[in-house]
């Protein structure tokens, strides 16, 4: 039986402004943030969902706990959706590593796997436990739709698992999960499809802070 997963990238964090790589810090949402959270609470009571999950990091939790409460659910907290740890890249900009190693951050951009930041979560292993989870979600809710609010990094490494594509490559296959947008996938057994991708919930009010021709090629 299929389920159908719907992926979401958390609201806006304070860190987004000036681009930071923000994995297992707990950056709190912005004011825009917290719309996005409640745009998405709207979106979810207009088009109903069975269940919402949520990686454990507060800004995750926060962006899903809106769209819980229109639905008169529970936040279902999956420590395997935690975002990736980015290791040396925590808490820093592209530009701020390229001053200090640019061969790092070159490797990087250009295969995220082989070239990961040193100490940083390896690719494969976010991989398995987020896959473990959504597969195991889409096993218990056969035949529903799950809401799930997760991190841009972790998503895209998973969507590049669940698909088959090289996991390496997921900032260049999926540049950007927009914040509060939804991805949608439909598992059937080992097989998944992707149905869509960054579709808003809400009409933005404006460019995001460090987005643009740059910003586009987000953390």
């Amino acid at each position: 039986m299929t389920s159908r997963l719907l992926l979401v990238r958390h609201g806006e964090t304070e860190w987004h402004a000036e681009n930071r790589y923000a994995g297992v810090t707990d950056v709190a949402l912005t004011p825009r943030g917290v719309s996005q959270a409640a745009g998405l609470g709207s979106w979810a009571a207009r088009n109903g969902v069975d269940a919402v999950v949520s990686s454990p990091l507060t800004r995750a939790r926060r962006t899903a706990a809106p769209a819980a409460a229109a639905l008169g659910l529970a936040v279902d907290v999956r420590e395997g959706l935690r975002e990736v740890d980015f290791g040396w890249g925590e808490g820093r900009t592209a530009e701020e590593m390229a001053e200090e190693d640019p061969e790092a951050v070159r490797r990087f951009h250009q295969d995220a796997d082989s070239g990961a930041f040193p100490g940083s979560e390896p690719v494969a292993r976010a991989a398995a436990r987020a896959t473990g989870d959504l597969r195991e979600l889409a096993h218990r809710h056969q035949g529903g739709r799950v809401l799930v609010v997760a991190h841009n990094t972790l998503l895209r490494i998973a969507l590049c698992e669940l698909l088959g594509l090289p996991l390496g490559h997921y900032r260049l296959v999926f540049p950007r999960l927009d914040n509060g947008a939804v991805t949608e996938i439909e598992i059937r057994g080992e097989r998944t499809a992707l149905r869509s991708l960054n579709v808003p919930t809400a009409a933005p009010p404006g460019p995001a802070p460090g987005t643009g021709p740059a910003g586009d090629w987000s953390p």
